[in-house]
């Protein structure tokens, strides 16, 4: 006899979760909730602008978000260019409604932004195109593994707007009332992920619930102070249960006197909206529920801080920037025929660390003095190249930026040739220049080689490299 789709599901899930999502939902929800995990997971992706305007691939626009889109089926992206040069991020679908949260912030018109959990990076990414060229995103992930992640991934996004630190929240202490926003996508039981990764099933326990908790409440206590006055927080999780989400909410208004911000969302888009009353203030939440939305498990609820309170004080470093292993930069020093030319569209400052030579925009230069010294930074702005004996080698990220390369050949590379590239692989050049040449896919740049005549070195990061056969 044949299991009906709710009890192949109620195999696989614990019945205390089962219990606590029929309290959320009643059981005719329930029954709903169970069959959408059943369903194959939507796959969906969000357009960078600076480098893609148009979806590569057939879909359909999703409703909060209009840089990305929902797709037909799923593509190889491992074999696709456009995916490994940051044209755009693969990301799920309910966590594009970031989007939305953002644009109903009231932010001066250069935002500094803090991202504190933020790896993998979709949600760091975004928030880079969302500050174009006028902010500036500090965004910090603890665990080492991780943190490489989230670099890689700013790197081929390529707008040059953020800072990445690898620090446990408690390392910001010295930096409150500095930033304009701080989103908190805390660490979770990942109920919302039950679809698309069996093992958060197996992982997940009323214990590991209140794990979760207790380390989200650890990371809030040092998120709240950080926003400045009239500052917002934004907490997001992937899980449903209230410990986590609405609890959590509660404990920011009620310990730090946040105030409820709106976010205005369209019946059309199935998101539910729950509340919580704190002192005779109701905030809204919002929430992601897949048999409702075309996408997985989300919470978010947007926060702002009180305007009265202790006053801000402008992140500056005094004249003199002291680093133990970073120093500005000048090309007057570094012999400037052998320097390429900058022609950047923005007035931009030089960093070095070791051999490796940074642009930064120059007005964050203050920002960036001040945090690099409370922080432990690993990677920001665009790193350009080694410099090293008065000789200059490009490097990969400065391929991947948005900032102009004027200096050097390029070379437009076939799909094959593309792919051939990516798995780091020797490409013969129809160019007859030696020396640095930038590689190039639909237009866009792909990295570099170097051209000696009759062969050529490819120098695409080794440890990025395509290994699919």
């Amino acid at each position: 006899m044949e299991h009906s789709t709710e009890s192949q599901i109620k195999n696989r899930l614990p019945e205390t979760f089962l219990d606590q999502m029929k309290q959320q939902l009643g059981q005719r929800e329930l029954e709903q909730f169970l069959q959408a995990l059943e369903q194959k997971t939507p796959v969906s992706l969000r357009l960078n602008p600076k480098k893609c305007q148009t979806s590569p691939f057939e879909g359909s626009p999703l409703p909060w978000c209009p840089q990305a889109y929902y797709l037909e089926e799923r593509p190889i992206f491992t074999i696709d260019p456009l995916f490994h040069l940051g044209a755009y991020y693969v990301q799920e679908a309910s966590s594009n409604f970031l989007w939305q949260a953002l644009h109903q912030l009231d932010l001066p018109h250069s935002p500094l932004a803090l991202d504190l959990c933020a790896a993998p990076g979709g949600k760091s990414t975004l928030i880079s195109s969302f500050l174009g060229e006028e902010g500036l995103l500090v965004a910090n992930e603890v665990i080492k593994s991780r943190n490489q992640v989230l670099r890689e991934n700013l790197i081929k996004w390529g707008l040059g707007n953020a800072i990445v630190s690898q620090n446990d929240p408690s390392h910001f202490s010295n930096l409150e009332n500095s930033f304009d926003f701080v989103l908190v996508d805390a660490p979770c039981s990942g109920e919302g992920l039950f679809r698309k990764d069996p093992q958060a099933i197996a992982e997940w326990s009323q214990e590991n619930v209140h794990v979760c908790k207790g380390r989200q409440l650890r990371i809030l206590q040092q998120a709240a102070g950080l926003p400045k006055p009239g500052g917002y927080l934004i907490y997001s999780t992937c899980t449903y249960n209230w410990q986590e989400n609405e609890e959590n909410v509660r404990y920011l208004v009620e310990n730090f006197g946040y105030e409820k911000v709106i976010v205005p969302i369209k019946n059309s888009w199935h998101i539910t909206q729950s509340e919580i009353t704190v002192s005779s203030q109701t905030i809204p939440c919002y929430r992601f529920y897949p048999h409702k939305v075309k996408g997985e498990g989300l919470f978010m609820a947007i926060l702002r801080k009180p305007a009265s309170g202790e006053p801000h004080k402008p992140l500056r470093e005094g004249r003199d920037f002291n680093h133990p292993h970073l120093k500005r930069f000048s090309i007057k020093n570094s012999k400037r025929s052998k320097f390429p030319e900058l022609n950047f569209p923005l007035e931009v400052k030089l960093y070095q660390y070791d051999k490796h030579v940074f642009a930064l925009p120059e007005k964050w230069s203050p920002v960036f003095e001040k945090v690099a010294t409370q922080l432990n930074v690993q990677y920001f702005g665009v790193e350009l190249g080694d410099w090293t004996k008065e000789q200059f080698f490009p490097a990969h990220a400065w391929a991947m930026g948005i900032y102009p390369i004027s200096d050097y050949p390029s070379v437009a590379l076939s799909r094959e040739e593309a792919i051939q590239y990516l798995k780091k692989e020797p490409i013969t050049l129809s160019i007859k220049e030696r020396g640095w040449v930038l590689v190039k896919y639909k237009g866009l740049n792909l990295g570099w080689i170097k051209n000696l005549g009759n062969r050529s070195n490819n120098y695409y990061p080794k440890e990025w490299r395509i290994r699919m056969k």
